[in-house]
């Protein structure tokens, strides 16, 4: 029996199509990952993150108007441990897809309970639990890649911040007590 098992793992080990998988090619956007702690609320946040590349963004490659994933390939993904109070909504702990309709001078946020979604293509709004708007302001200086960032308070709040090419916004999560 021994004797078949070693000559199975050589044979599959030795046949280079027995064993061998095409890697996935390297994504043109790569996965960023934000994380913070508010006490002992974790919170979490993967995207993917697109780069101007010389093209014009908004109004452009992301339309006005429009729902928008929010980053690059898979649905941007907020996960947090314990209830936030996001811009006045007491929203419970868990995972969520966030999307965005960009304008020139406000972005509507979305918190939508749809997850492992590719894109925007079936985003269903019936699933959306919390929407809100937030005034953008344009950046100091060009920003290359699509970013999200946590960036601590106190130990009551964050505020998530979204960065790309010149605009700027970021809004309060705030513990629940």
């Amino acid at each position: 029996m021994k004797s078949l098992l070693l000559l199975f793992f050589l044979a599959f080990y030795f046949v280079p199509e027995a064993h061998s998988q095409s890697l996935p090619e390297p994504r043109q956007s790569p996965i960023g990952l934000t994380r913070a702690m508010i006490d002992d609320t974790y919170i979490k946040v993967m995207y993917g993150r697109p780069s101007v590349r010389d093209r014009e963004i908004f109004g452009t490659l992301v339309p006005f108007g429009e729902v928008w994933r929010t980053g690059a390939n898979e649905a941007t993904e907020i996960t947090f441990t314990h209830d936030l109070l996001i811009h006045g909504e007491e929203i419970p702990a868990g995972t969520y897809s966030i999307f965005t309709i960009p304008n020139p001078n406000e972005w509507t946020i979305i918190f939508n309970s749809g997850l492992g979604q590719w894109g925007n293509y079936s985003y269903d709004r019936s699933l959306d639990i919390h929407r809100f708007t937030v005034e953008t302001t344009p950046t100091s200086e060009h920003v290359e890649m699509f970013t999200i960032a946590l960036e601590e308070g106190t130990n009551n709040y964050v505020t998530l911040q979204m960065m790309w090419d010149n605009v700027k916004l970021g809004f309060d999560l705030e513990k629940v007590n």
